[in-house]
């Protein structure tokens, strides 16, 4: 039978991390699905008593995104159109149940290659606060997920926070995902996209991602270079922009139907961008 512990500090929790390995809990809507019908004896760490950890705050380098704040506080939270891709991911992550207990920073741990939060923060830049009773580090979204369900976290660390940081310029995002329904689903594919503006109204900065489609999300530097100094225009969209994705074939899509519809959502929120 494994233990169970809920610290109401981050000390506690780092120093029960650092007595050995446990399982972090926050939301719990990835790690008990993944366990019905089984006994639950992994020893767990529930951090949901430790108030610093929650909230969404603006600073003066951008906004936190605490380890235990969920879909619906950032559906709730005062963010400007930067975040509208992150919000639209948080309306189709699932019902309104898991968006009340699920977390942005669990969805991030849980690394599925589905994982709608990651290619909306890689697009946001977003980097990953970590902590252990050793001391802190952050980490690039990009370099904390590492492929499917596997990320940079060590065994006596846990995310204590996710920090976007504030664009130079206004900036705005979107977010499409295909599956086999509209909500409550797996993602086949799915795109985020984020575009800093020139007065001008052409991209002075952008940043696409694509998710469901690789072992972890990826960004698409060619595109990116080439969006930078036009308007938003699918037609500035190449085939061999997505040459970094790696689609395999699987239940829900062959590898060949997620190139063709990957380049058809990329196309679609670059013109959502304008």
């Amino acid at each position: 039978m494994g233990s169970y512990q809920r610290p109401t500090s981050l000390p506690e929790a780092l120093a029960a991390l650092a007595a050995g390995p446990r399982i972090v809990l926050a939301g719990g809507t990835d790690y008990y699905p993944a366990r019905v019908g089984r006994p639950l004896d992994d020893d767990l760490l529930d951090i949901t008593a430790i108030r610093t950890l929650g909230g969404i705050a603006e600073t003066e380098e951008g906004w936190r995104i605490g380890a235990t704040a969920t879909w619906s506080d950032l559906l709730a939270a005062p963010l400007p159109p930067l975040f509208d891709g992150l919000k639209a991911a948080a309306r189709e992550v699932g019902g309104a149940q898991i968006q009340n207990a699920g977390t942005l920073a669990g969805n991030l741990c849980n690394a599925s290659p589905a994982a709608d939060g990651v290619p909306n923060l890689a697009a946001l830049d977003a980097t990953v606060h970590l902590a252990s009773a050793a001391g802190e580090r952050t980490l690039p979204v990009r370099s904390f997920v590492l492929g499917n369900r596997r990320t940079a976290l060590r065994a006596d660390e846990m995310v204590t926070a996710i920090t976007v940081p504030r664009p130079a310029r206004p900036a705005r995002s979107a977010f499409l995902k295909l599956g086999a329904r509209r909500y409550l689903v797996i993602s086949i594919v799915m795109v985020a996209a984020v575009a800093e503006f020139d007065a001008d109204g052409t991209i002075a900065a952008a940043r696409v991602a694509v998710g469901a489609c690789s072992a972890a999300a990826v960004r698409l530097p060619d595109l990116e270079a080439a969006l930078a100094g036009h308007r938003p225009d699918p037609a500035l969209v190449r085939p061999g922009h997505l040459a970094p994705i790696a689609p395999i074939d699987d239940v829900r899509a062959t590898a060949a139907y997620r190139r063709d519809a990957a380049l058809t959502l990329v196309r679609r929120a670059v013109e959502a961008l304008a």
